[in-house]
């Protein structure tokens, strides 16, 4: 069972995405999503963004109804996943811009697979230059050692 829907908006589709339908249906007509997600599967959580808006609404599953929920940082805290959903603003494939995000306990978003990479990259040149550092220490140290008659082991 899905515990959290993202729904992309399209601009055909959202009034249906939001819950805005003709009223009253015919028993012959399907179920919209929204009436899915909250009646039938009876999802927690419903999150709609709007790339063309750069907008981002939630909903939370309250006495089998959504309810609009308006947090000030744009930030959904999901105690059971353990994770958050927010709007981040920046670089993601080199298109800049505002993304849909998951975020940690700690309110840090979660890297991307490119920011991992550049992180570990980053650690291995720092690894590597502390290595060439101790390398060159050890080589002064030898020397002085050298200097004073004293041959250093190898």
């Amino acid at each position: 069972m899905p515990y959290v829907v993202v729904e992309l908006l399209s601009p055909g589709t959202e009034d249906e995405d939001l819950g805005h339908t003709p009223a009253p249906r015919t028993t012959d007509q399907p179920p919209t999503k929204w009436m899915v997600y909250e009646q039938i599967l009876a999802i927690p959580y419903y999150v709609v963004y709007s790339r063309y808006t750069d907008t981002v609404q939630y909903f939370v599953l309250h006495q089998g109804r959504y309810q609009a929920v308006h947090p000030p940082d744009q930030r959904l805290w999901l105690p059971e996943a353990g994770l958050g959903l927010g709007l981040w603003s920046g670089a993601y494939q080199e298109i800049a811009g505002p993304w849909l995000r998951c975020y940690n306990a700690q309110g840090a978003w979660i890297p991307t697979p490119a920011e991992r990479a550049e992180h570990a990259q980053q650690q291995a040149q720092h690894a590597q230059q502390q290595a060439q550092h101790a390398q060159h220490r050890a080589e002064r140290l030898a020397a002085q050692l050298r200097a004073l008659g004293i041959e250093p082991e190898v």
